[in-house]
């Protein structure tokens, strides 16, 4: 196999649920030696409900990584934290700045015990700032970013998106920031450096013109169901057999293929459709003459007809309907890997795609305590009967 690019890089992921841990497995993904701490006889939340489980989750989530046992919360397991953080050139932690400066893993502590390491800390609200002591998972950090407000129909409240959106856009924006820093230390001499990622930061930053918007005009941005005021069309449809397309038509070349192929094209040149802002104007006559025609036609008929004339459309995909979907295989979005509990198992490939450096799949998640012998003796260097007693005393 070709050298991964972040082969040499060692990680020690400090964290559980979800962002700061994910962001462990891109790095991992890419060639980083990751060695995962978790509690002794339970393990990581993401194992799933059994201790020491091994969910298909977990075989995807903890994918390249190794397993040791620690209870950080004895003196003796913080005690061998502090023995493993200088032999990593990243550490990755979630916990609240409370406990971290209760177990000696807050950022002065960690830099006196290892100035070259990259220290990322993902937390609820940051390390600085007066919610800092707050708790956070996604659900809370969506609703603080301001994504949760702006999520659904006008006319009904506010939902949280299907799937743990913030912590993976954490966790790709904690992967981009440890690779910059890494690039900082070893390109220019620049010695290892803290990274203070809030977890509703990651969901702010995708807020696009909402806070410009409203410092120049007042407007605050509401709930707008499946359609954009300012780009019409764009939204989704009912077909014929009961599903649901996505279409975007909203450009003027956009807005006259659909007419077209509608069978109408005298709307494009219609006064009140000619332009962006006057199909925004009548948007309600519009999408009442598209959804006609949308549900005269089935999913799969009425994709293929937009995509064949170039309109960007696509049904809505349930992961069932992703599992069979040819694109997502062919292209490598999807792939199968081998798992000594689930055999072949279908799971998402790293990402993103690169031409000479690609990320590979190596192994699925890893038992409990899997790698104990590995790390304690043959990295720490501690003795048989050091590793037994401390197995004994539950501290591994």
């Amino acid at each position: 196999m070709a050298q991964l690019p972040l082969d040499g890089i060692r990680v020690l992921d400090l964290s559980t649920v979800l962002a700061a841990p994910v962001t462990a497995t891109f790095l991992g993904d890419f060639g980083a030696d990751v060695v995962k701490v978790e509690e002794p006889g339970r393990g990581d939340f993401t194992r799933g409900p059994a201790a020491g489980a091994r969910s298909p989750y977990w075989a995807q989530e903890a994918r390249n990584k190794k397993s040791v046992t620690l209870d950080l919360r004895t003196e003796q397991g913080q005690d061998l934290v502090r023995k493993l953080v200088p032999h990593f050139d990243v550490v990755i932690t979630n916990y609240r700045p409370p406990t971290l400066e209760k177990w000696g893993l807050d950022p002065e502590s960690l830099q006196t015990l290892a100035p070259g390491a990259v220290l990322v800390y993902v937390t609820g609200y940051g390390l600085t700032g007066p919610y800092r002591d707050r708790g956070s998972f996604d659900r809370t950090a969506s609703a603080f970013a301001g994504l949760t407000y702006v999520t659904g129909d006008p006319d009904r409240a506010p939902v949280r998106s299907g799937y743990s959106t913030i912590d993976y856009m954490a966790a790709y924006l904690g992967a981009f920031s440890v690779v910059t820093a890494l690039y900082h230390r070893d390109t220019a001499g620049g010695g290892g450096q803290v990274i203070d990622l809030a977890l509703y930061e990651a969901g702010f930053r995708a807020s696009e013109d909402a806070l410009t918007s409203y410092a120049t005009t007042g407007a605050v941005r509401e709930r707008l169901g499946n359609r954009n005021p300012q780009i019409v069309p764009a939204s989704d449809f009912t077909t014929s057999d009961g599903r649901r397309i996505s279409v975007h038509a909203g450009t003027d070349a956009l807005f006259g293929r659909l007419c077209a192929l509608m069978g109408t094209p005298e709307l494009a040149s219609a006064p009140e459709y000619r332009t962006r802002a006057a199909r925004a104007e009548h948007a309600d006559a519009l999408y009442a003459t598209v959804a006609g025609w949308a549900a005269a036609h089935t999913a799969d008929d009425l994709t293929k007809m937009l995509s064949d004339a170039d309109i960007p459309a696509s049904p809505l995909m349930s992961i069932a309907d992703i599992a069979a979907d040819p694109h997502y295989r062919e292209r490598g979005t999807l792939v199968t890997v081998t798992d000594p509990d689930y055999g072949e198992l279908p799971m998402v490939a790293p990402l993103p795609r690169m031409s000479k450096t690609p990320g590979s799949i190596r192994s699925t998640g890893p038992a409990l305590g899997a790698h104990n012998t590995e790390i304690y003796r043959e990295l720490l260097g501690l003795s048989a009967e050091t590793v037994a007693a401390l197995g004994a005393d539950g501290v591994i």
